[in-house]
């Protein structure tokens, strides 16, 4: 599934574009009784209803792909037959004008959707001329085929919050109606799935609001397929698999899932070099990557076999994509810790510098005759150290009472070294006396 067909599907939903020819419905109370059920021709839609069921046919095609819409595969019995499967494709057939197939798929949807409220079931049948592209994305203006789908969308209907307003035929302000308003969908599904622009039978394009919560009873009992982890799940279920076997300390547990986390990262970008291709498959996750991941991040080996099984179990033949277990925020953090152990580590040096000049210094108050020694020596050091560590983007130089005073503080995020300055002091950076 790649986003361009999405997005092919989704500009057409557009006044001048859309070819949806039915619309039907079905109102469900909180008890899960049907309240109203309807069927509408699309195009006679009065217009601002035209474009309110417009707007919430996108919604099924927004989000990014693996976290808000899933691809889902239908398993099949020894017969390779999935019931589910043939139902959803006799209903597309109908072209929804069959108000007994159409009342077993709002059943279906009542008996197997956990959801607690009323909610408006709303089903599209569209038919797509695909117009055939060349390789440089060029139309040629002839049909390659008639991709006919149904799309589905779940949409909640809650009360209008409470309030006042002005009543005109009373010259009155009181308190409002509450109506009960229909909300963007929070699941919804495509059948069959657009797959490298044309029709796949075998896949639903699935859709869900809030990627913690992706109703899996939906996708097994009503759809018929198998249900789908994502990538938010997927990165939440990774993390604990590595952080629950050292949950007896915190913060080790901590510093080897930034470790994992990191060479992670640097698997993809190493793959990413290599296969550059936007078409290119993206990598998974598969039980030999594991291992290798977790011996380059130092985990021992007793460990290692006992993170990569419990991996196994968890994830099965459903490898998950590398992207999708790879966390930003702990990434950032990790680049903090190590730009902040660098830091400290030049504050050490510095430190031990500036002891080291200090005893210089006090030696060549008693004997005077050595500072001319001092001054080449302390020149010669300056030198050394630069050429020793190129790495380092700050070095001071300050008087040896100035030592006890110097203080690392973060100031607004960001790792910073306190050198206080009183009024009679002077100060120089690199040489500019005004800069401070």
């Amino acid at each position: 599934m790649r986003k361009k067909d999405i997005l092919e599907l989704k500009r057409r939903l557009k006044k001048d574009h859309c070819t949806f020819t039915k619309m039907c419905g079905c109102y469900v109370n909180g008890e899960k009784h049907i309240i109203l059920k309807f069927r509408e021709t699309f195009l006679n839609l009065d217009e601002d209803e035209y474009f309110k069921y417009l707007e919430i046919s996108k919604k099924v095609l927004s989000g990014t792909i693996g976290n808000n819409i899933l691809e889902l595969n239908f398993p099949t019995n020894e017969d390779l037959i999935n019931e589910k499967q043939i139902f959803l494709m006799q209903l597309k057939n109908s072209q929804l004008k069959d108000d007994i197939i159409l009342d077993n798929f709002y059943d279906s949807i009542i008996d197997n959707y956990d959801y607690t409220g009323n909610f408006l079931i709303l089903i599209f049948h569209d038919a797509y001329d695909v117009i055939t592209k060349t390789k440089d994305n060029a139309k040629i203006d002839e049909s390659e085929e008639v991709y006919e789908y149904i799309l589905c969308a779940i949409c909640p209907v809650s009360l209008s919050e409470p309030g006042l307003r002005y009543f005109e035929e009373d010259n009155k302000i009181k308190a409002r109606i509450r109506d009960w308003v229909v909300e963007a969908p929070i699941n919804g599904f495509v059948f069959p799935a657009f797959i490298d622009r044309s029709s796949d039978v075998n896949s639903i394009m699935y859709y869900t609001k809030n990627a913690k919560d992706t109703h899996p009873e939906l996708m097994e009992n009503a759809l018929g397929c198998y249900s789908k982890q994502t990538a938010t799940i997927q990165k939440e279920t990774f993390q604990s698999i590595i952080k629950d076997t050292f949950s007896s300390d915190e913060k080790k547990s901590e510093k080897i899932f930034m470790e994992v986390q990191e060479n992670l990262n640097n698997m993809l970008d190493e793959y990413n070099s290599i296969y550059d291709d936007t078409d290119s498959e993206p990598i998974s996750l598969t039980k030999a990557d594991m291992q290798n991941l977790l011996i380059e991040s130092g985990i021992p080996e007793e460990i290692t076999a006992k993170i990569e099984k419990s991996y196994v179990e968890t994830f099965g033949d459903d490898l998950p994509l590398v992207e999708n277990l790879i966390d930003a925020k702990v990434l950032k953090a990790n680049e903090q810790i190590k730009k902040e152990k660098q830091l400290e580590k030049q504050v050490e040096i510095l430190q031990t510098r500036l002891e080291q000049v200090k005893k210089e210094v006090a030696v060549d108050n008693e004997n005077p005759a050595a500072t001319e020694d001092h001054d080449n020596l302390e020149s010669t050091t300056d030198n050394m150290i630069l050429d020793e560590e190129p790495e380092y983007d700050v070095i001071l130089q300050v008087k040896p009472e100035k030592i006890p005073q110097i203080k690392s503080k973060i100031i607004d995020g960001q790792k910073c070294i306190v050198i206080p300055i009183s009024e009679d002091e002077q100060t120089t950076v690199n040489g500019i006396d005004d800069l401070i």
